[in-house]
């Protein structure tokens, strides 16, 4: 399935801060775990001896606590049928891999969609699974500035799951996020500040262009309208190479959003593609890859 800037962004958040998974399990959705930080990435890739690939958005591995323990973070922008069987696959296969218990989150925004993937799935002899899923509503509205310091991913979160909901909300999370960029690296402040930008509503996202220094370069709206003009060129020559240019350069925002400088060569690489199933495995890539020169092996 096609992925999305806004998809990978989300995944990028908890790339960042891998507690947040265990963060968000425990407090939004209240469910009891015993493991605590320390908190590693682990590899995505889960091919096992199967016919299919098998590979999740992002796998965090907690070590601290009473028991080890293992969390799948999977985001879901719409209805996918096939997740209902490699969902159930990716906790077998990591809980083989790790020997210790394994939770599946899903992130999903959309309250339809977040309604659909929290439907228990009939797993067959008696054993049901059912997906914990973070839903909108179940995110936590962040305005308080000494939270989102603490917490500046867990902010940016709050932005793009509430921004566009009541303007004088909107505004509130904006600011709370904004005070969190002062403890980031100069790097990722821009990021998360370009992301928080992005995810408000219009009126609220005016309050806050007011007090944005003059010369401000936002890298969120240079990368939608890349993926504008992609989805114009569709239009007016032919859907596919649209579909393509559009996914090119969300693979270089991605990219550029993680600080991984791909070289010309590569640049000309993925904007020369024209297969959007390529396209897609690159953006998958990009979200997990130490290097850029890694979505091509």
């Amino acid at each position: 399935m096609a992925l999305s800037l806004e998809h990978s962004a989300l995944v990028l958040l908890f790339q960042n801060r891998p507690s947040l998974a265990l963060e968000l399990l425990r407090g939004a959705l209240g469910v009891h775990v015993d493991a605590e930080e320390p908190a590693r990435v682990e590899s995505v890739d889960l091919t096992a001896a199967l016919p299919a690939e098998y590979r999740a958005d992002l796998v965090v591995r907690y070590s601290g606590g009473g028991a080890p323990l293992v969390i799948v973070v999977e985001v879901q922008l719409e209805r996918d049928a096939e997740k209902r069987y490699s969902w159930p696959a990716y906790v077998a296969l990591l809980r083989a891999r790790f020997r210790c218990p394994v939770s599946l989150l899903v992130v999903a925004p959309r309250r339809a969609v977040a309604h659909w993937c929290a439907k228990p799935i009939n797993f067959g002899n008696g054993a049901i699974f059912t997906p914990a899923v973070l839903s909108a509503e179940a995110i936590p509205v962040v305005v308080d500035a000494a939270v989102a310091r603490a917490a500046p991913e867990l902010s940016v979160l709050s932005a793009l799951a509430h921004g566009a909901g009541e303007q004088a909300q909107a505004v509130a999370i904006a600011l709370a996020g904004m005070s969190s960029l002062e403890t980031l690296d100069a790097d990722r402040a821009m990021v998360y500040f370009d992301l928080l930008r992005a995810a408000l509503s219009e009126a609220a996202r005016k309050a806050l262009d007011a007090m944005i220094p003059h010369g401000y370069k936002f890298q969120s709206d240079l990368a939608l309208e890349n993926q504008a003009l992609g989805e114009a060129l569709g239009e007016a020559r032919g859907e596919a190479r649209g579909e393509a240019r559009a996914k090119a350069n969300a693979v270089l925002t991605v990219l550029t959003l993680r600080r991984l400088s791909p070289s010309p060569e590569e640049q000309e690489r993925i904007l020369a593609c024209t297969e959007p199933a390529q396209l897609d495995r690159w953006l998958q890539r990009a979200v997990t890859a130490s290097e850029s020169s890694e979505l091509f092996e």
